[in-house]
């Protein structure tokens, strides 16, 4: 198990990002939350299998159709047992 948080800047908010990124993480098991900072970004944690957190990071990146994700911050997490992805208001 691992876990990450990271933190996409760019135009990511009003684009359905957030929703997105959670159907993405439930299709590939990470488990988590996201959520919209005040700055403008989204941030999210990420907990799963190393491969389905580095998919779902490298998704990040690119986002959905109408984002346009200028740069994400990656940085090692401590799990929070999370059984599932929610996305936080």
């Amino acid at each position: 198990m691992t876990a990450r948080r990271l933190v996409v800047e760019g135009q990511v908010q009003g684009v359905g990002f957030r929703a997105s990124l959670a159907a993405e993480a439930r299709r590939l098991g990470v488990a988590g939350w996201v959520r919209n900072r005040a700055d403008g970004s989204v941030e999210a944690l990420l907990e799963g299998p190393e491969d389905a957190v580095a998919r779902l990071t490298d998704w990040a990146r690119r986002g959905p159709r109408f984002a346009d994700v200028s740069g994400v911050r990656v940085e090692d997490a401590e799990p929070e047992g999370s059984g599932d992805f929610s996305i936080a208001p």
